[in-house]
């Protein structure tokens, strides 16, 4: 570790009390256009349990891809995908499902499908999750209508703990993402770790992806991971045309 380089995220495990240390990655991977194994080593050098995807493969052979990707990062697929018109999850095996659902949103006329990939895992016998992947419209009502959407489906998840997160194709003054943060907590600010910036890789300069949990859980940290072994500034660049953002967290037994 550098002498500017953040401190470490703690690494996944179960505590005695049953609540789980979870590291979760949000990654806009623009349909696997870019280097694929780029791509593959900086998501296995962030080491997550969960991976909420955006722009995940959706036309013909999607299946294969993405299951390519989680197979080169360590991980398999959870859910999402085509049917939930580009966003998806990805997990470690230390997760155990519990359901998922892939949900379609009203389309507008004239703009791209969006959905929801959620999911309810648990880590060890008692920390349980609801997990959402979005990737919000870059039209401001639609995306604006999108977030009141994220924030129901949330509630209707029907656990206690939940994250969300993904592109909103907004920065944090925007109404969208103040509409989110003003029910969930944003990671970021919460426990600052890494980089800021999520894009363009190549150059960042705004902050458009984001993670955000429910009350309850606790945020140990979050960013852009800039110093991680085994993690390439030039994979970084090279993999996609967003940064990641991870998170590590304490969700409780419940």
């Amino acid at each position: 570790m550098t002498a500017d380089a953040p401190a470490p995220l703690p690494a996944s495990r179960t505590e005695a009390d049953g609540s789980a240390v979870v590291r979760a990655l949000s990654y806009n991977v623009r349909s696997m256009r870019d280097d694929t194994a780029a791509l593959a080593r900086v998501i296995r050098a962030c080491a997550p349990d969960l991976v909420l995807v955006q722009e995940a493969p959706r036309f013909t052979g999607w299946r294969g891809r993405l299951a390519r990707l989680a197979r080169e990062s360590g991980l398999v697929v959870l859910s999402g995908g085509a049917p939930a018109a580009g966003p998806a999850l990805l997990c470690s095996l230390r997760t155990a499902v519990e359901r998922t659902v892939d949900v379609l949103l009203p389309v507008t006329p004239g703009l791209h499908r969006r959905g929801f990939a959620t999911a309810v895992v648990r880590f060890g016998p008692a920390a349980r999750l609801g997990v959402l992947s979005c990737h919000l419209s870059l039209a401001s009502a639609e995306r604006y209508e999108q977030g009141g959407m994220l924030l129901e489906r949330v509630r209707s998840l029907g656990v206690p703990h939940v994250l969300a997160g993904g592109d909103l194709n907004e920065r944090p003054g925007g109404r969208t993402f103040r509409r989110v943060a003003a029910e969930l907590r944003d990671c970021r600010p919460a426990a600052p770790w890494g980089g800021e910036f999520t894009s363009p890789a190549h150059d960042p300069v705004q902050r458009i992806d984001a993670l955000f949990t429910t009350p309850g859980v606790e945020v140990l940290g979050c960013g852009v991971p800039t110093d991680l072994p085994g993690l390439a500034p030039s994979d970084l660049r090279a993999a996609t045309d967003h940064l990641p953002v991870l998170a590590a967290l304490r969700v409780p037994a419940s």
